[in-house]
């Protein structure tokens, strides 16, 4: 992972920092809220023999700059598209884990000639289209109220939910690490982002080659979202990972990985 160092584009006047790795077609990876690019260490390391492996740090995240606080979800796809033409991807495979899912739909729905195939882990069609109501209420505002109080606090509180039991501590420790240095304003954004969004007439349209990973242990986004997808999706392929929560390619790289490069090689010339 020798080329995977810390690296910045200006986008739009905002500053995004980005991790690539390896030569060939590109394999763009969209982290979930309160995470960045770090999160796809495993991927930037275990799928650059083969792909050109880029992962961000969206606008309000990681190293990148915080946007306005006007920022939607529409807004975040019309960036990843321009930060795409600076680094010159034209096309992808693009996968997206929980917020970043939902981005990913978001961008096919704005710009669908742009992406090669699309891989969505352990996401929602928003919050609004896969929770009841009161759960996504709830969940919403335990978010905004996490936003405002001290990183340790945070941490607390969502690592737990993001692996299964079966998760090491040094795993654990590695996401803690990540997570305790979120961005207030990045994460109250992309929280009300999730909330908001209802995709839901988006997946029918959907056309092209759809591979959905999710985590046996997700307790976050539990398998009936998962099914909902399958279902919604023409021609989706559903991949189970076994002895995964949340945040899958962390927790079961190997498995992950293994999915993902034989779907993407399937696909290189969609």
């Amino acid at each position: 992972m020798t080329d995977a160092e810390l690296r910045s584009a200006e986008v739009n006047g905002l500053s995004v920092s980005y991790r690539q790795a390896g030569q060939g077609a590109a394999l763009v990876f969209l982290h979930g809220f309160l995470c960045d690019s770090r999160c796809w260490t495993p991927q930037l390391s275990g799928l650059s023999d083969s792909f050109r492996v880029v992962a961000w740090d969206a606008p309000g995240a990681g190293a990148s700059s915080d946007p306005p606080d006007t920022f939607k979800m529409i807004d975040y796809a019309h960036c990843l598209a321009r930060f795409l033409d600076t680094v010159g991807i034209d096309r992808a495979h693009v996968v997206g884990l929980s917020w970043g899912g939902i981005l990913a739909q978001e961008f096919y729905r704005l710009y669908p000639e742009r992406l090669r195939c699309l891989v969505l882990a352990d996401t929602y069609a928003g919050w609004k289209g896969s929770l009841p109501e009161p759960a996504w209420k709830e969940r919403l505002a335990d978010c905004l109220l996490a936003a405002a109080g001290p990183p340790e606090a945070l941490v607390a509180q969502f690592v737990p939910s993001m692996f299964s039991e079966l998760a090491s501590e040094d795993l654990r420790a590695k996401l803690s690490s990540i997570l305790s240095e979120f961005h207030p304003a990045g994460f109250r954004l992309m929280a009300s982002s999730c909330a908001e969004m209802d995709t839901r007439k988006i997946l029918p349209s959907i056309d092209v080659p759809t591979l959905l990973l999710w985590g046996d242990d997700d307790r976050r986004s539990p398998i009936q979202v998962a099914e909902q997808f399958h279902t919604a999706i023409p021609g989706a392929e559903l991949v189970i990972v076994s002895s995964a929560g949340h945040v899958s390619n962390m927790e079961r790289p190997d498995a992950f990985n293994l999915h993902l490069r034989r779907f993407c090689m399937e696909h290189n010339a969609a």
